[in-house]
């Protein structure tokens, strides 16, 4: 076990790892914090290259068989630098994990055997917010999904503020980061070449059909726009078709996260229910 009670190498490249994209890409990792999240990374074998814990305080029960069953590398860190690593001043993490991030890839996405349920997924195009990437990937984890795409210029899912938003679902549910509709729709014609038809599905205002009314209990993939401009013109042109969702009130639309929440809910309530 080695001891960082100073802002040595090592801290500063964890620290690089909380505001540096570019810097979290070259190494392939990012910094995890909270017993869901760390419980969830450890639970689905993702690489856990470092523990880092606080000198300064008794450990939790939790925190202490965390140490004890993971084989990483740990480290004690002064309570003043794992506070700016977790970056709760107030509260600083007990523990903290340096996590390598997963690949691109979509065969991490499996679409299911013939008789299980059918293939749900969610392309999030060109997020911006972290925190709604986030919550994205934690619904589409709550209601079935198979998997999400991150597409184009966008929001990185290994940010800090989407890893915390997710909840630790990031861990339990592929996530692929892909340039553009190109790939993504290159992968989805494989998979219908395979024997899924799956449906390509965009949410819009001005959607053809209410999502209610449209059938999502067949193979789908659900695609939201940016939280400002909506769906590219690239995935509006890949989509089978539009939906929307009707809402009342003196608001125009929803938010990004909220809106992906309830037509992933309406596939699920579909699939439940047999529509």
């Amino acid at each position: 076990m080695e001891r960082i009670t100073a802002r040595n190498a090592r801290f500063q490249q964890w620290e690089a790892l909380l505001g540096n994209r570019a810097k979290r890409h070259r190494a392939g990792e990012f910094l995890v914090q909270g017993v869901r999240p760390i419980t969830l990374a450890l639970e689905y074998d993702w690489p856990v290259r470092a523990l880092v814990f606080d000198l300064d305080r008794p450990l939790s029960r939790w925190a202490a068989d965390t140490l004890r069953g993971c084989r990483a590398p740990q480290y004690g860190m002064a309570s003043e630098l794992i506070a700016e690593l977790g970056e709760k001043e107030s509260a600083p993490p007990e523990l903290l994990a340096v996590v390598g991030t997963a690949p691109d890839d979509f065969s991490r996405i499996a679409a299911p055997a013939s008789g299980d349920t059918p293939f749900l997924g969610l392309v999030f195009d060109r997020p911006t917010s972290p925190g709604n990437l986030g919550s994205i990937i934690r619904s589409a984890d709550a209601f079935g999904a198979h998997g999400v795409v991150v597409s184009g210029h966008a929001a990185d899912p290994y940010d800090p503020k989407a890893v915390r938003a997710s909840t630790g679902s990031i861990f339990a549910l592929p996530t692929v980061r892909a340039p553009g509709p190109a790939e993504v729709l290159d992968w989805i014609a494989a998979q219908r070449a395979a024997g899924t038809p799956i449906q390509v599905v965009g949410t819009d205002e001005h959607g053809s059909a209410d999502v209610f009314e449209f059938d999502l209990t067949v193979p789908t993939l659900l695609a939201v726009g940016n939280e400002t401009t909506g769906l590219s013109q690239g995935w509006r042109a890949a989509c089978d078709e539009l939906v929307r969702i009707p809402i009342g009130g003196a608001a125009s639309s929803l938010n990004a996260a909220n809106a992906a929440s309830v037509v992933l809910y309406e596939a699920a309530r579909q699939r439940r229910s047999g529509r």
